[in-house]
This record gives structure tokens, sequence and C-alpha cells, in this order.
């Protein structure tokens, strides 16, 4: 089955780069929304748009990492990244569509997070969602999504654990050596290093396979091999 498994995993940023840049339209929504999320009863609406990268309605995807393992159990991993969102969603449809015997999609916290936002972004964007990941109509049973969280909690519904608290514990290298995923926003907008969010998206992937593996009681762990 292992060989059956696309895992990845996604990169999210705000929309723009500051609250003032969104539309005035636009904006009085995160305003409406900001009134939710907020932490503290005086936390300004451009406060908390720092934090608009996890909504799909109000942020954007600058990277998706992908690995699958062949059958001499090496762990490919790619990624791709770029600051036209209609493109890197064009190209990761069109990767996606050309693995013929991938059967599974397997992301941590996928079904909550990855998954309905790379849907959410290809309608915004008018990218074809490939049949995958295409959940309209289907019920939960016929969904072809793997959630190591999920997976994790062994029908306990009582809280999220992390992917980096998985694999701290379940003794796999961590992806957290460089920056985390609160540090994103800033790497895209202040630096412009999309090459440095990509090797930081490679890592989560491939700590995701083997945090899978470790779940599933694995014996060997896929080699990795990076593709660039």
């Amino acid at each position: 089955m292992l060989q059956q498994i696309l895992f990845l995993d996604i990169e999210t940023v705000p929309g723009f780069s500051a609250y003032e840049e969104m539309p005035e339209k636009l904006r009085e929504h995160w305003d409406k929304k900001a009134g939710y999320i907020k932490k503290t009863e005086n936390e300004l609406p451009a406060e908390t748009y720092e934090r608009a990268g996890i909504y799909a309605e109000f942020g954007k995807i600058v990277c998706v990492a992908m690995g699958y393992v062949t059958e001499n159990n090496i762990a490919r991993i790619r990624s791709f990244a770029s600051t036209d969102e209609k493109t890197l969603l064009s190209t990761v449809a069109d990767v996606i569509n050309r693995f013929n015997n991938i059967q599974y999609l397997c992301a941590h916290n996928g079904k909550e997070f990855d998954f309905p936002y790379l849907c959410r972004r290809m309608i915004i964007n008018r990218v074809l969602i490939p049949p995958i990941l295409n959940t309209q109509g289907k019920k939960a049973w016929e969904t072809p999504f793997i959630d190591t969280m999920e997976l994790w909690k062994f029908g306990d519904y009582k809280h999220f654990t992390s992917l980096d608290l998985l694999a701290t514990i379940l003794n796999v290298p961590s992806s957290k050596k460089d920056i985390d995923g609160s540090q994103v926003r800033r790497v895209f907008y202040e630096e412009g290093n999309l090459e440095r969010i990509a090797r930081y998206c490679e890592e989560d992937v491939v700590t995701l396979i083997q945090v899978y593996c470790r779940l599933m009681q694995l014996e060997k762990m896929p080699q990795i091999e990076y593709i660039r």
C-alpha cells in the first residue's frame, strides 16, 4: 500500500503582504473574521491579519511538496513553489493527475487543512481539481484521504497533535530545523526566499512519510531522494 500513496504538504501565507493592501470589500470581510479569532479584546484586525494565511478565503498557497515511495523503498521528494499561485496550482494538479498508480493522498491534518485548502484555492484560481482530490458528491468513506493525525487519534476526537510532536515521541527526525510554519509569512514577504520555504516544505513531507511508517509499524524506513 505504501507505493499507492502520494504524501504532500502545503505552505500558505496571507493573500497580501499587509492588511492595508487588501481590497476594501475583502478587508470588510476580514474585519468580521478578526472579531472571532482575535486573541485579546483589544487586538485590531490589522494585527490579526498575520494569521490570515490559514484561511483559504484570505490566504494563498506558495509551495506544495510531494513524496512517493518506489518499489525499491526509495522516497522521492519534490517541491513546487511560486509567487504566481495559479501557475503553481496548475503545475501541482498536472503532476497529481500523472500518477497512475496513486490511490491515496496523505497529509498531517490533511482532512481539516491541506486537502480542502488546495481545493478551495484551485476553485478560486479556476484550476481543475484532480479527481483524487475532489470530494464533491462523495461519501466520507469514499474519499481517498489518509490523515496521520487521525491515525494517531485512534478514534479520540479531543485534541490536535502536531506533526512535530509526533516526530518527537516516535523518534523521527524533525523538519523544524530552520523555520517553522509561523515564520513562513515573514520569509515569503520580508525575505522573498521561496527556496528556503520549499526546503522546509520538503522536510515536512520527509517527516510525514517517516511518521506514517512508524504509525503503520513498518520495520524499514524508506531511503530519501530529493528531485531538484
